[in-house]
C-alpha cells in the first residue's frame, strides 16, 4: 500500500527524516491559515496530517505496510513529537548527596558592585555632596542678599 506515502510524496523506502520533511513541507504550503477559505487546501491539510500521523510512527508504519492498520488505531493515534528517539535528551544526573558542612552563601552583589565601581561610586557621592552644598550657599545667598 503507497496511498499515504505518495500523499506525502515519499516513496515507501523513505526514512523518518524523509517523511517529516516531506510532512512540513506539505504542511506549510496546504495549511488553512496561509489558504484562507478554500476547502481544497484544508482537506489536503487534514490528508497530509493523518498520513503524518501514520507513518510518523513507526509502530503505525510497520501496520500500515503490513495492511493491520485498524480504523481505531488510527483515530487515536498521536501526532509524532518530532524527534527521533535518538535525540530524546538524556536523562537528569541524579542529585549529588548531601554534604554536612557549612551551606556556601548565596552571592554577594554588593561586595561584588563595589569592587567593580567602586571608585565610579565614590566620585557620584562626592559630586552629590559639592551639589548640596552649592544649593544650601545659593539658599543662604538668596535669604540674607
Amino acid at each position: 500500500r503507497s496511498d499515504l506515502y505518495d500523499l506525502l510524496g515519499v516513496p515507501s523506502t523513505a526514512t523518518a527524516a524523509q517523511i517529516k520533511t516531506a510532512y512540513y513541507e506539505q504542511s506549510f504550503r496546504y495549511h488553512p491559515d496561509r489558504n484562507a477559505g478554500s476547502a481544497v487546501a484544508a482537506a489536503r491539510f487534514a490528508a497530509i496530517s493523518e498520513a503524518y500521523r501514520v507513518l510518523g510512527s513507526a509502530a503505525l508504519r510497520r501496520k500500515y505496510d503490513r495492511g493491520l492498520l485498524s480504523a481505531e488505531e488510527l483515530r487515536s493515534a498521536p501526532r509524532p513529537s518530532g524527534r527521533s528517539p535518538a535525540a530524546a535528551p538524556p536523562p537528569p544526573p541524579p542529585a549529588p548527596a548531601a554534604r554536612p558542612g557549612p551551606v556556601p552563601l548565596p552571592f554577594d552583589f554588593d561586595a561584588f558592585y563595589r569592587a567593580h565601581y567602586g571608585e565610579q561610586l565614590q566620585r557620584e557621592q562626592l559630586l552629590r555632596a559639592r551639589r548640596e552644598q552649592l544649593r544650601l550657599r545659593r539658599e543662604e545667598a538668596a535669604t540674607h542678599g
